[in-house]
């Protein structure tokens, strides 16, 4: 069995320079960014107003001011402010010539045509122009975009960025035994989950994906699907079949297609029979087929190829938290995941019985790693914990 960091290794030893295409900002969405990205313009490109209140003189000691004008937000101001004068300005309005400083209208009242302060004011609450973003800065490296980064580059004037081009990403389920949900059970049938949890996983990186469905176990239809497979898109998925059963015939079948077998079986759990293959510029991950596995090595390895393909060296979000109960183990040759919950500071790991226990996913949001011979965590170790 390969040890799971040098087969993450090898993965990561796949990313590339990837294709680019310009995508409107409205769509950039957890797209790949692929270079960095500049300010065109100062932030603000103006003095403006913090508070809604009134613009004087820095130095202005007046108790009442003679009001001037009034600024709207988008204005442009027409007065210059002298010494007991003012101008009614709003929050985000440019500053008028002359005042430095902007009184917050509840420290204010208006009587007789006048602005008399009733409360000294011990701020200037004016933002200065370039005072959050200098033009030409760097504001975005090469990353996943989210809404965040979408609201900075409409900020900057930018309707379009440059993206990956995302690789397209087919999916096989493979086992006589399976049915599409919504479809009759028959004694020995169950549904098949992994199908359409892969197709999640792959939407949420922002690729796209191809679903090729269910294979029965027969090698001719097996060898059709995974040559369509191959020839229709840059990564290929196949869960089930990669073990060493007298129907796993994946390994073989990729073989006698072409493919490179790079690697399979993997010092993992869940997800021992992973496999990872190439054949030219197409890859291929044979998953197993219990759904907790597929799920695990999607996370752990799949993502790692993908987002290398866009050129991006991908590292998943973590947190720190303390295990809230002890924790043993039998078999310690290979590193184990396990599905938990982070609450607070705190890590529960959940009731699990295996890979074949998928609803205990749907209890966790996040994974711990217990890493080869280790058999036990003491309450109260520190771990991280990779978000799902």
């Amino acid at each position: 069995m390969l040890d799971p960091d040098k087969a993450l290794e090898q993965i990561a030893a796949q990313k590339r320079s990837p294709e680019t295409e310009t995508c409107p900002v409205e769509k950039a969405l957890h797209r790949v960014l692929v270079s960095e990205v500049s300010s065109p313009l100062e932030s603000p490109p103006f003095d403006k107003a913090a508070m809604d209140g009134f613009a004087v003189q820095l130095t202005d000691e007046s108790k009442s001011f003679r009001i001037v004008e009034t600024i709207a937000a988008g204005e442009t101001p027409r007065k210059t402010i002298k010494t007991g004068e003012c101008s009614r300005i709003m929050t985000g309005a440019m500053m008028p010539d002359g005042a430095e400083k902007v009184i917050r209208v509840e420290y204010t009242e208006e009587r007789d045509g006048l602005m008399h302060v009733v409360e000294p004011e011990p701020y200037a609450n004016v933002i200065k122009r370039g005072e959050n973003l200098k033009k030409g800065q760097v504001v975005l490296t090469p990353r996943v975009l989210g809404p965040q980064d979408i609201g900075v580059l409409c900020a900057l004037g930018y309707a379009e960025a440059v993206v990956a081009r995302t690789p397209l990403v087919g999916i096989i389920t493979t086992g006589s035994e399976l049915k599409e949900p919504g479809e009759k059970l028959e004694p020995g049938q169950i549904y098949n989950s992994n199908g359409q949890q892969l197709c999640a996983q792959v939407q949420s990186t922002g690729c796209g994906y191809k679903y090729f469905g269910i294979v029965p176990d027969d090698p001719p239809r097996l060898g059709e699907a995974v040559e369509r497979g191959l020839a229709e898109c840059d990564l290929l998925l196949l869960s089930g079949g990669v073990s060493m059963g007298s129907f796993d015939f994946v390994p073989g079948m990729l073989e006698e297609k072409g493919v490179e077998i790079l690697f399979h079986k993997v010092a993992i759990k869940p997800g021992k029979p992973t496999l990872f293959g190439r054949k030219g510029d197409r890859f291929v991950f044979g998953l197993p087929g219990n759904p907790v596995s597929t799920f695990v090595i999607f996370e752990v390895m799949v993502k790692v190829l993908l987002y290398g393909l866009m050129g991006l060296e991908w590292s998943p979000r973590e947190a720190i938290g303390v295990l809230a109960e002890d924790y043993k183990r039998r078999e310690t040759v290979r590193a184990e995941y396990l599905p938990a919950t982070l609450e607070g500071d705190n890590v529960h790991l959940i009731s699990y019985h295996g890979s074949s226990h998928l609803n205990a996913l749907g209890k966790a949001n996040g994974l711990i790693r217990v890493e080869r011979g280790v058999d036990r965590l003491e309450k109260g170790t520190k771990l991280s914990v990779r978000l799902i």
